[in-house]
C-alpha cells in the first residue's frame, strides 16, 4: 500500500498503489510501473516463509496476558519510517521481529518481550578479494565479534566495476559467530552462493550485528572491493 505524507498539499509519496511504485532517490521523487518478481522459490525464500509461519502459529500459541506483555512495550522498540517519522510496531510485529533476529542468531524464543539492552555497535568494515586462493576476508570492528552476538553477513555476486549501488543484489552468506577474531574468511562462503570469484569484476558486502538475547541489530556497514588475480 502506498504511504501519502500530506501537508498543504500532497508533499511525499512512497511504496505502491495499484500498478505504480513511488519511490525516491538522490534526483528525488520519481514514479515507475510496478513489476511482479519472479519467484524462483529459492532455499533462503523457503526458510523466511517458514520462519513468518512458525512465529505467527506461536503468536496464536501465547497466552492473552503474553500477548498484551508485548503490547504494552512497544513504544520502546519505535523504528524511523521512509519520511523519517516515528512509528511503533504492533505487539504482534515486535514478536515476530525480534524472534526472527534471535533465531537467526542462535538464540531461545522469547515468549516475553526482553527490555532493550541495544546491540554492539559494528564501527568498521572493509573488504579485499583476490581470484588466487582465493581470497574473501571481511575484516571488521570490534574485533573479535562480541559475546552473545553474531555477524550476519551478506554479499553480492560478481558485478561490472562500474556498478556503485547494489542495495538489491545482496544476499546472505554467512552467520558469523560470537569471538570470531578478523579478518573472516568468507571465501567458501562466497564461492558457495555465488561460484568463482572474477579477475577485475566488483564484489559487495555488508553486515550487522544481531543481539542473540533481544533479537535487536546494529547499524548496517557495507564495503567493496575489485577482484584481483
Amino acid at each position: 500500500m502506498a504511504k501519502v505524507k500530506f501537508s498543504a498539499l500532497i508533499s511525499e509519496m512512497r511504496n505502491k498503489l495499484n500498478g505504480s511504485v513511488f519511490a525516491r532517490n538522490r534526483g528525488g521523487n520519481y514514479l515507475r510501473t510496478k513489476v511482479t518478481p519472479v519467484n524462483p522459490q529459492t532455499i533462503a525464500q523457503v526458510i523466511a516463509r517458514a520462519r513468518l509461519t512458525q512465529f505467527a502459529q506461536a503468536w496464536r500459541g501465547l497466552t492473552e496476558t503474553q500477548r498484551e506483555s508485548w503490547r504494552s512495550v512497544v513504544n520502546q522498540w519505535a523504528t524511523t519510517d521512509v519520511f523519517g517519522d516515528v512509528v511503533n510496531p504492533s505487539g504482534n510485529a515486535l514478536f515476530n521481529r525480534l524472534n526472527i533476529n534471535v533465531q537467526i542468531a542462535g538464540g531461545a524464543v522469547l515468549n516475553t518481550p526482553p527490555t532493550p539492552t541495544g546491540a554492539a555497535a559494528l564501527t568498521s568494515l572493509s573488504l579485499s578479494a583476490a581470484v588466487t586462493g582465493p581470497a574473501f576476508d571481511v575484516e571488521f570492528t570490534p574485533d573479535p565479534v562480541p559475546a552473545d552476538h553474531v555477524m550476519f553477513l551478506e554479499s553480492t555476486p560478481n558485478l561490472s566495476p562500474g556498478i556503485s549501488n547494489a542495495s538489491n543484489r545482496f544476499r546472505r552468506i554467512a552467520t558469523v559467530a560470537a569471538a570470531q577474531a578478523s579478518p573472516y574468511d568468507a571465501a567458501a562462503d562466497q564461492a558457495a552462493k555465488f561460484g568463482a570469484l572474477v579477475e577485475g569484476q566488483k564484489v559487495f558486502v555488508r553486515a550487522k550485528f544481531i543481539n542473540s538475547l533481544t533479537g535487536e541489530v546494529s547499524q548496517r556497514l557495507s564495503a567493496k572491493a575489485i577482484v584481483v588475480a
